[in-house]
């Protein structure tokens, strides 16, 4: 637990919260942003500040939680049409917690607020980048 952390302030109870789900491995409870009604949080439960620090039994344990979770939220309300599945990792990716955590986005319809955007960059790249960018990918595998 880090004492500065309010997500582990909310798995303490220092901080209240509106949580959906808990067990020994996660905590999963309402954004208090809402950016689409039922916006939930599932956070593990043991300070890991980004996907970075998981252990394979970590990220197996949390994993398994999610669909699970995510398949309550959406059943909470029959005009959700689909869900997004975030995890943003270090400052630069818009992580603001830096205690890991995956926000599951209810989507409602196309203006229900909530946008992701990628953009098309393939005219940049040719087969020797491509394999470049794959090969050094391979090589940390190891």
């Amino acid at each position: 637990m880090d004492e500065n952390c309010i997500f582990c302030k909310i798995i303490a109870g220092e901080i209240p919260s509106y949580t959906v789900y808990e067990d020994d491995v996660v905590k999963a409870f309402l954004d208090i942003s809402q950016g689409t009604p039922g916006h939930t949080l599932v956070i593990p439960k043991k300070h890991v500040p980004d996907i970075f620090a998981y252990d394979e039994e970590l990220a197996s344990e949390v994993f398994a939680r999610i669909p699970k979770i995510a398949r309550a939220v959406k059943a909470s309300n029959p005009d959700i049409k689909a869900m997004n599945v975030v995890n943003n990792n270090g400052e630069l990716a818009y992580q603001s917690v830096f205690h890991s955590h995956f926000h599951l986005v209810p989507r409602y319809s196309n203006e229900d607020g909530f946008k992701m955007i990628f953009q098309d960059n393939s005219s940049k790249y040719n087969n020797d980048i491509y394999t470049k960018i794959q090969q050094s990918i391979i090589n940390e595998m190891e």
